[in-house]
């Protein structure tokens, strides 16, 4: 198993009270303080509302188009996934029998990937279409699945219990169904929680058991299969690695345990292998995210030990702290954090502001950490960026509770 890190990055959820982002009582949508389609001042930060009845929502992705996928609760408790557009607002997508789903990624087409309960408990897998509703994925033999990841193409990446109870990465594919992914040589695989795991090409990153016990990243293709990404070497090898997300070119970032024991931040490629990243100056950091130019997002300790920042590293320029909003990080709780990238190097994530908050923030070269502000409420967190610039992520209304919103500059 991998090791838990010293600095633990938490999940891309955010909590029903108190919203803490990290991977997740009653208002009325008839309150226009927090109806769906409600817009501050500009940039715009929409509320995206809840489903009907229900006191709670959280934005977990957004496509280029502007339409999100996350979770919402039900007038009943429930919790389900949505679809948020423009046009038609939050849709509920249900559950495969169950009671619960959640959203974790959606594609270029609107289409949706994530898990929900079967009638008879189970969690899994899903695909949401518009013209096909949702789709069960199945699992590997076992029990359960969850969906972490989509492409444009529709395929689906994620985690799968065997008959032997074990748990596998596979990939999904509308021609040819669930496939293992396998291991490399030990009892388990896994796919990366959260950010992508899977580009456009449908190659896979995560992490999985050695034959000799320590779990290593991979990166896994059609062509080759599941290759062992190994460890950083600084001077004599790490013991371990974790795979966190994949670009289009194929590079993966993630962190590996150094010699020292503390884990870095690192870029693999195809030509130069594992690199490590560095730090801010501290013992430990981690990749969380990686655009189609080779630029990372992540976060690391500073020289004091216990104070975390987030990062942009670049190939020119190396790791380049990218402050705070006037507040400090923490060690149990890595807030700075980057959630997301896109390709114009803007980063998003969750920072605090000098009075103690936890706030959105979208950071950008020209004009560093810009606060996002909140629905009304103390807290907000960011959970992705698109191509335009849009973020989601979840924020407090005026009365503490959280829900989705999509912030356009």
């Amino acid at each position: 198993m991998v090791r838990a890190s010293r600095v633990r990055v938490v999940g891309v959820v955010v909590g029903l009270t108190g919203v803490l982002v990290v991977s997740a009582a009653s208002s009325s949508l008839a309150d226009t303080s927090q109806a769906i389609g409600t817009v501050d001042a500009a940039p715009t930060m929409r509320n995206l509302g809840t489903l009907p009845g229900g006191t709670f929502s959280a934005g977990q992705a957004v496509n280029a188009s502007g339409e999100v996928a996350g979770t919402a609760t039900t007038a009943d408790g429930a919790r389900h996934a949505f679809r948020w557009t423009a046009s038609g607002g939050m849709e509920d997508l249900g559950a495969l029998g169950g009671t619960n789903s959640s959203a974790q990624a959606i594609n270029a087409r609107g289409e949706v990937a994530g898990t929900a309960d079967t009638a008879s408990g189970d969690p899994h897998a899903f695909r949401w279409t518009a013209s096909g509703g949702m789709e069960d994925l199945g699992t590997l033999g076992g029990a359960s699945s969850s969906g972490n990841a989509i492409n444009d193409r529709g395929q689906v990446a994620g985690l799968a219990s065997t008959p032997d109870t074990a748990s596998h990465a596979f990939r999904w594919t509308p021609e040819g169904g669930m496939e293992d992914l396998g291991t490399l040589g030990g009892g388990y695989s896994a796919t990366a929680s959260f950010s992508s795991a899977m580009n456009a090409k449908g190659q896979v990153v995560g992490t999985a058991a050695t034959g000799t016990g320590p779990a290593h990243a991979f990166r896994w293709t059609s062509s080759v299969g599941m290759q062992d990404l190994g460890t950083l070497i600084d001077p004599s090898p790490g013991t371990e690695s974790t795979g966190w997300a994949i670009n289009a070119r194929g590079q993966v970032v993630g962190y590996a345990a150094s010699s020292t024991g503390w884990n870095h931040a690192f870029r693999w490629t195809a030509s130069r292998g594992m690199q490590d990243l560095g730090t801010l100056g501290g013992r430990e950091s981690g990749a969380t995210v990686i655009n189609s130019r080779g630029q990372v997002a992540g976060y690391s300790l500073l020289a004091d030990g216990y104070t975390t920042h987030p990062f942009r590293w670049t190939p020119s320029g190396g790791m380049q702290d990218l402050g705070t909003l006037g507040g400090e990080g923490a060690i149990a709780i890595p807030i700075p954090v980057a959630t997301g990238i896109n390709d114009r190097g803007y980063v998003v994530g969750s920072a605090f502001t000098a009075g103690g908050e936890r706030h959105a923030y979208r950071w950008t070269p020209a004009g560093g950490m810009e606060d996002l502000g909140t629905l009304g409420g103390k807290d907000s967190g960011a959970a992705a960026i698109n191509a335009r610039g849009q973020v989601t992520g979840t924020a407090a209304t005026t009365d503490s509770r959280g829900h989705a919103f999509l912030w356009t500059p």
